[in-house]
């Protein structure tokens, strides 16, 4: 990434965070009366991770009243042992904002580099392939993952649903009559500024549906796919064909070698966090 990305989470929202955590006070380091104690704290990267959130670290140290810097933007890459931020102020200060800005660059670190990978994956068979991000994240954290997912270059599927046009097969089981051509028609006159996408899941509802703007296949392996496009390429259809449902890294490359121009996945969503490890400092020494 080059484009610098700006914080999820302004100033309320991070307070918030650390009202989770310290809302009555740092009960162990006002009671051993070192809180005025001036130290540093650093963040390293212990995992090879792709870096996230490092602004909103920075920030939670900031409204602590302990200054810090992130030494690496969201987006980089970042090799095991690369300094990511630093702060420097009152013990107090450090402590109440550690857990809470480690936690956060771990978690959507995590997701980036899962977000990643999977990109890394689907360019290898085309470069021009795209990743999108389903909006199943947990509930309240979907500014954090539309960063994350934006950090590891993927882009969103679709951030709610007053945003896009999907039709999925259990909007299609209210309607009256499901006649395709009359479904498609209809989303066209309503919503002319939009682009149709229709989610199916055989290969005979693609068909039906071919004269959509984007055909989101759901749960098709990679040879499913290939023969879809094969059959849409002979109908003339100029659908763009999108593979959703088993998306990941070790598979991205499969589908977009099949045919699929887009990806959408949710995996990153539960990928594992990153390991930042993190070191205090007095006067220079590091501190256990």
């Amino acid at each position: 990434m080059t484009n610098t990305l700006p914080r999820a989470l302004d100033d309320h929202a991070l307070q918030q965070l650390l009202d989770e955590d310290v809302r009555f006070g740092d009960l162990t380091t006002e009671s051993l009366g070192i809180d005025a104690r001036l130290g540093t704290i650093r963040f390293f990267a212990r995992d090879p991770m792709t870096v996230c959130c490092s602004e909103e670290a920075a920030r939670l140290f900031a409204l602590c009243g302990a200054p810090a810097k992130a030494r690496v933007p969201s987006g980089t890459t970042a090799a095991p042992g690369t300094l990511l931020l630093e702060a420097t102020g009152s013990a107090g200060a450090l402590h109440r904002a550690c857990k809470t800005a480690q936690t956060l660059m771990e978690w959507s670190s995590g997701v980036a580099s899962s977000a990643a990978e999977i990109v890394a994956s689907a360019r290898r068979a085309d470069p021009h392939a795209m990743v999108a991000g389903t909006r199943k994240n947990t509930p309240g954290t979907r500014r954090l993952t539309t960063k994350a997912f934006r950090a590891g270059g993927a882009v969103m599927h679709r951030l709610g649903l007053s945003e896009t046009l999907l039709v999925f097969a259990e909007h299609r089981l209210f309607l009256d009559r499901n006649e395709p051509t009359e479904t498609i028609a209809r989303l066209r006159r309503e919503c002319p500024e939009k682009r149709v996408v229709v989610e199916v899941s055989t290969h005979a509802e693609a068909l039906a549906r071919a004269d959509c703007d984007v055909l989101q296949l759901e749960k098709f392996a990679p040879d499913g796919v290939a023969e879809v496009v094969a059959a849409l390429t002979a109908a003339g259809s100029t659908a763009l064909v999108a593979a959703a449902g088993g998306v990941h890294a070790g598979s991205a490359e499969d589908y977009v070698r099949a045919g699929a121009r887009l990806l959408v996945t949710s995996a990153p969503h539960f990928a594992k966090p990153r390991d930042v490890q993190v070191r205090f400092a007095i006067d220079g020494a590091d501190a256990a």
